[in-house]
């Protein structure tokens, strides 16, 4: 059974917990679809149109440790190692951490409870792995045309637990494919960056502004610097602009890294926090989204 949230602004689609049985992305809140009522906006679409291709990604689904996961270059090919927010993965080779790759899973138990139509509750139950052990509670709520997904990660194991996390907003505004009708901003001037400069050629920048050339033919990648250990009233944002249709992004917390993936019918920005828990040490944040039409 699927959640759904609704007041007179917003309709947010949240998958069931086991829905999605990839090993990558967290399996509590998976926001699949946002609704804005006014002018009937859809703002979420999947990480490929190919459902052979990619992680299964779609909408708003967030991912621990994206490049190194938690334990895993001290276990054994066959051990197990644990993701947060999915379960105890098992190690298939000593290849390093792969975050495509679809590790055998072992998953969380996980609760939901749905108080009334504007806010639901996951709670994702350690397993304890070699003394790492993690609870993760996510509360989803709406008010007006706001959405917000609160976070508090608890160190229930007797060991450091080091990471970082990051939400890959799949993005496409009405299905509208990215090209020249959009643009992205940012709270500050731009200088990216890749390690393949090529995924870029389609994009121009100006600015404090990203837009695109022409329609993207292959996935796009960069990253940004200058958003560390700073606060901004929004960190992005996301416009259509000719149905002048976009979504914002108002979190708060210390920004520790900025990417932005994309493809033809998809733009991601993902800002990255990280996270460091000593044992029964707890840690809160929250991610807020703003979808609007002017």
């Amino acid at each position: 059974m699927a959640y759904q949230l609704k007041n007179k602004q917003l309709v947010i689609d949240i998958a069931e917990p086991g829905d999605y049985k990839g090993s990558r992305f967290d399996h509590s809140g998976f926001i699949t679809r946002t609704t804005l009522l006014e002018g009937n906006h859809s703002f979420c679409v999947p990480e490929s149109l190919n459902p052979a291709q990619g992680t299964g990604g779609v909408g708003i689904c967030n991912e621990f440790g994206l490049s190194k996961a938690i334990g895993y270059d001290e276990t054994e090919v066959e051990e197990k190692f644990p993701k947060v927010g999915v379960g105890l993965l098992s190690k298939t080779n000593n290849e390093k951490y792969d975050f495509s790759e679809n590790y055998p899973l072992d998953p969380f138990d996980i609760s939901a409870l749905q108080k009334d139509s504007q806010s639901i509750t996951f709670t994702v139950l350690p397993k304890d792995c070699r003394g790492f052990a993690v609870m993760l509670v996510k509360t989803i709520s709406i008010e007006g045309n706001r959405l917000t997904i609160d976070y508090c990660l608890h160190n229930m194991g007797t060991r450091i637990i080091r990471t970082d996390e990051y939400a890959h907003n799949f993005f496409g505004i009405d299905d509208h494919l990215m090209g020249p009708d959009y643009v992205l901003k940012f709270p500050i001037e731009l200088s990216p960056w890749s390690d393949d400069e090529e995924t870029m050629d389609v994009l121009s920048f100006h600015e404090k502004e990203v837009r695109w050339k022409l329609e993207p033919e292959k996935e796009f990648y960069f990253r940004i610097k200058g958003f560390e250990a700073a606060s901004y009233p929004w960190i992005w944002e996301l416009l259509h602009e000719p149905s002048r249709t976009g979504v914002r992004e108002l979190s708060k917390f210390t920004v520790s890294s900025v990417a932005v993936w994309g493809s033809r019918h998809v733009v991601s920005p993902e800002m990255f926090i990280e996270l460091n828990l000593a044992p029964g040490e707890k840690k809160s944040w929250s991610r807020v989204y703003e979808f609007f039409t002017e």
